[in-house]
């Protein structure tokens, strides 16, 4: 019941997996000043971790964001046309050239792929030795299980013994856990069937942020001038680790 009270009118019984509806989710981003500096923080934290390369840097599933604004050149992609987004691509056929890719960047998007073992086939690929995927993705702890369970409508299943899930729409279709299980469950799988590329960050991280920002389906719960106090109040409770939703991912090409 207070899910539905603090429903966003926007956004408030869309169909998820409509273009229109990923067009909108940018604009309740832009106009919730707490929210936005949410996406912000995670911009910030992906051009640090760009690698020192020429070429390209692909942005998949951008049409929910504007990260264009914080990478010159940045081409921006999604699984279908929507306005302000440069091409349409299907992380698991990526229309690129062996070794012509700078870096993979996303938000929120590595989960939503069914098949993303046929994605990293395809990262290997085309991205230059020295190149790098840099993503923002939801994390496994005891309060990120509460938080889907309980405030999320996407799946998550820490349990899942693969890593695929069936593909019934673009948002619709997703296991929210599925980072956590390639990257920190089945991290030697990874690395053993995808010889050139390796895990070289894993940092959980924003406890209670996104959450107080009322996310994209969400009403906002604080404002925008909050947004510093809240970063200080989880280092000061040490909860960014043990408690985290969200975990900033970095995977390195290497030569092979």
């Amino acid at each position: 019941m207070l899910t539905r009270l603090l429903a966003h009118p926007a956004t408030k019984g869309l169909d998820l997996d409509a273009p229109e509806t990923t067009a909108l989710r940018r604009e309740v981003v832009l106009s919730k000043p707490f929210l936005k500096a949410v996406y912000e923080e995670w911009y910030g934290l992906i051009v640090e971790r760009l690698p020192d390369l020429k070429g390209p840097v692909l942005e998949l599933g951008a049409g929910g964001g504007f990260m264009g604004s914080h990478v010159p050149g940045l081409v921006t992609s999604d699984v279908f046309p929507i306005p302000g987004i440069e091409r349409v691509i299907d992380a698991r056929h990526l229309p690129f050239d062996d070794k012509s890719l700078k870096a993979l960047v996303m938000t929120n998007v590595l989960h939503h792929i069914p098949d993303v073992e046929q994605f990293f086939t395809e990262a290997q690929r085309t991205l230059q030795p020295g190149g790098r995927i840099v993503m923002i993705e939801p994390w496994n702890t005891p309060w990120s299980r509460y938080v889907h369970e309980k405030w999320h409508n996407e799946p998550f299943r820490p349990e899942s013994e693969t890593w695929s899930f069936p593909e019934s729409g673009p948002l619709s279709g997703a296991n929210a856990a599925l980072p956590w299980i390639v990257f920190e469950r089945d991290r030697k799988r990874f690395e053993s069937e995808w010889a050139q590329l390796r895990v070289t960050e894993s940092t959980p991280f924003m406890a209670l942020r996104y959450l107080a920002s009322g996310g994209v389906s969400m009403r906002s719960l604080q404002p925008g001038w909050s947004y510093g106090a809240w970063k200080r109040l989880e280092k000061l409770l040490r909860v960014e680790q043990r408690m985290a939703v969200f975990a900033l991912l970095v995977v390195d090409r290497f030569e092979g």
